[in-house]
């Protein structure tokens, strides 16, 4: 099969969808490359800043239909059994990548769409234009939105540099039904990683953390883990210890870097994930790769439309957008992994915050942005 369009996507998670539903309300022809199936887990966070809401509703979604979670409050705990909760400033909500995939995958194929279920074998720049081989199928394209998540074979074809370094992270997430109140969405320090809890749709509660490999792989298996280390944070030995699992095994995935990517790579306009990894501590990757889906789609109408002269501008332009809404973000995110992986440094932190309670405000504005106005 040999298609052409004028924008590829690769990559069907958050940003592609967005991005896709975004190129086709502009009348622009595209396809979107996913190798999976909907709906499916993926191992994340799962809440998302309201940040986004008016630009979901500019696209035509109904994201209440989807009973999210509504989450107002941020709830911060310590190794040490510190905690600190503030109220977050535009507030967001709970939602399963299972579900909001699912319903964002189910609107592109109503608004029709093309969508093939197929994995990339190859990418090719040449006279101009992409050649996209899958196993199955060849495309060509003069654009292509690289939305394929936080690490891929992809990457090791295109041998971007991240791809060759050793991560010392892997993260593990999973659903339970657990007493938990659905406004919170808390953040829970332990040795050598953070645990994320939250509610989403049909009062289920996501526990997702990221462990260092070093320390987990030392225990024969999860639950041996979660016991023994995950346990020496107090408030959340109290979670784990009375939720039921609903996931007949939690969902895992490995060598998760925080290195720098480049937002542009080959004339590829990576988006989400792809593009740069937040630290969960940030806890906004959702919102994030929403509105990166937002930029590359804007820029890229303005290129067809003759708006941007070349493409050298438009990949210039995407950086610097990309750096201005979302370089300051990822910084933050390493800061403060640098600052809590020290149980001196974490003690002095929450001390600090919790005499000080506005400078945990200012810590949350600069890790989520404005909400999202489309015009």
């Amino acid at each position: 099969m040999h298609s052409e369009t004028e924008i590829l996507i690769i990559g069907g998670g958050l940003a592609g969808l967005t991005a896709a539903l975004h190129l086709n309300k502009l009348g622009l022809n595209v396809i979107l490359i996913e190798k999976d199936t909907y709906p499916h887990h993926k191992v994340c966070g799962e809440y998302i800043s309201n940040e986004v809401l008016p630009y979901l509703k500019w696209l035509g979604l109904d994201i209440e239909s989807l009973a999210p979670a509504l989450i107002s409050d941020l709830l911060f705990t310590s190794l040490s059994g510190q905690s600190l909760q503030n109220k977050l400033p535009l507030g967001g909500f709970g939602l399963s990548r299972y579900s909001i995939d699912h319903y964002l995958y189910t609107e592109l194929i109503k608004r029709k769409v093309k969508v093939v279920h197929d994995r990339v074998a190859q990418i090719n720049f040449t006279d101009n234009q992409f050649i996209v081989e899958t196993a199955t199928a060849l495309f060509v394209a003069p654009y292509v939105v690289g939305a394929y998540g936080k690490r891929s074979a992809i990457d090791v074809k295109l041998n971007r540099a991240f791809i060759n370094k050793q991560s010392p992270y892997l993260a593990v997430k999973a659903h339970y039904k657990a007493d938990f109140p659905n406004h919170i969405v808390s953040l829970h320090n332990f040795e050598g990683g953070y645990c994320g809890v939250s509610k989403v749709e049909e009062d289920r509660l996501n526990i997702c953390y990221l462990a260092n490999y070093e320390s987990f792989k030392k225990h024969k298996n999860i639950v041996a883990y979660q016991e023994n280390v995950l346990y020496k944070n107090s408030h959340l030995k109290a979670i784990l210890e009375n939720a039921e699992s609903l996931f007949e095994m939690p969902l895992t995935i490995s060598q998760i870097s925080f290195e720098a990517k480049e937002p542009v790579y080959n004339h590829i306009l990576m988006t989400g994930d792809t593009a740069g990894l937040i630290h969960p501590l940030c806890g906004n990757g959702m919102a994030m790769a929403i509105h990166s889906a937002k930029i590359v789609s804007t820029l890229l109408r303005q290129k067809i439309e003759g708006k941007i002269p070349s493409r050298h501008v438009l990949e210039q332009n995407y950086i610097s957008q990309w750096n201005k809404e979302f370089k300051n973000r990822l910084k933050m995110g390493r800061i403060l992994s640098s600052l809590l992986k020290n149980n001196a440094f974490e003690r002095f932190t929450m001390n600090t915050l919790s005499k000080m309670p506005f400078l945990l405000n200012s810590i949350i504005k600069q890790t989520h942005g404005k909400p999202i106005i489309t015009t």
